[in-house]
């Protein structure tokens, strides 16, 4: 059976990842769906813009935004709504405490899942872990500041997060699209939980810098002039274990940071 997506944020990062991935293959006509694929949530989910995103994607606007898309005559239609939400939910629902700044993004993403699934549309919720990827111009920042020898807030090395480069968060979520419905979430990630710490010194020494450089915690509050704080709670939010179940089908073509990171450099 093949798919008509109904996209929402087709510009962002993902929305653009999804629209080279997808596309109809060769063949005989077949049975075709309409579904809607909800990306409104995933601009900010990422370690990669300081945390400055979430001031334009706050929590209002993301539950407004989700409620349009779902109320849209564009979708009336569909088949099926595949909602991309996030993988550090998980966290949170192990017994892990939000901080202050991060509690209302919390709040705001579980109520979305919540509305995909009241909605009368069959539907599924994948959660993403944090994306990377040659679309994010966030990367090509970092690039530059390495390279003249900035610190960063790398956060805690102990506190492990999900990863998913953003071809594979594509082919995730096209894989959800051509599947069954789920009741409860499928998750999407390399499946090596690792800290942004890790994460990004390699990508450093990627691109020339071999002693990358921490901006020290005791500077907390003067950093937040450059670093907001939902990113310096997102990244001391860290998981445990591989998040289970996984979208039916999927299986990352990065399932390891450093060939994704070799990916992005290619193409960056």
């Amino acid at each position: 059976m093949r798919t008509d997506l109904v996209l929402t944020a087709p510009r962002s990062e993902l929305g653009r990842a999804i629209n080279r991935l997808g596309g109809d293959a060769p063949g005989q006509p077949q049975p075709r769906r309409k579904v809607l694929l909800n990306l409104l949530a995933q601009p900010p989910n990422n370690l990669l813009h300081d945390g400055h995103r979430w001031r334009r994607h706050n929590p209002a606007t993301l539950l407004r935004q989700t409620r349009e898309a779902l109320a849209s005559p564009a979708g009336r239609d569909c088949d099926l709504v595949v909602h991309a939400s996030y993988a550090f939910l998980r966290a949170v629902e192990s017994g892990v405490v939000p901080g202050r700044r991060l509690a209302p993004i919390v709040d705001a993403a579980l109520e979305m899942e919540n509305l995909v699934r009241a909605d009368p549309r069959p539907s599924t919720i994948v959660r993403l872990g944090y994306l990377y990827g040659p679309e994010f111009n966030d990367l090509r920042l970092y690039r530059m500041a390495f390279r003249i020898g900035r610190p960063y807030w790398a956060g805690p090395r102990k506190a492990l997060h999900d990863h998913l480069h953003s071809a594979d968060a594509a082919a995730a979520l096209l894989a959800a699209a051509a599947g069954r419905p789920v009741p409860g979430a499928v998750y999407a990630s390399d499946g090596h939980p690792l800290s942004f710490q890790q994460f990004m010194d390699h990508f450093a020494r990627k691109v020339g810098n071999p002693l990358p450089l921490h901006i020290p915690g005791i500077s907390r509050l003067p950093a937040q002039v450059v670093v907001a704080e939902e990113h310096m709670e997102m990244v001391e939010l860290g998981v445990h274990a591989v998040a289970r179940p996984e979208v039916a089908g999927f299986a990352p073509r990065f399932s390891d940071y450093r060939s994704g990171i070799a990916d992005v450099l290619e193409r960056l």
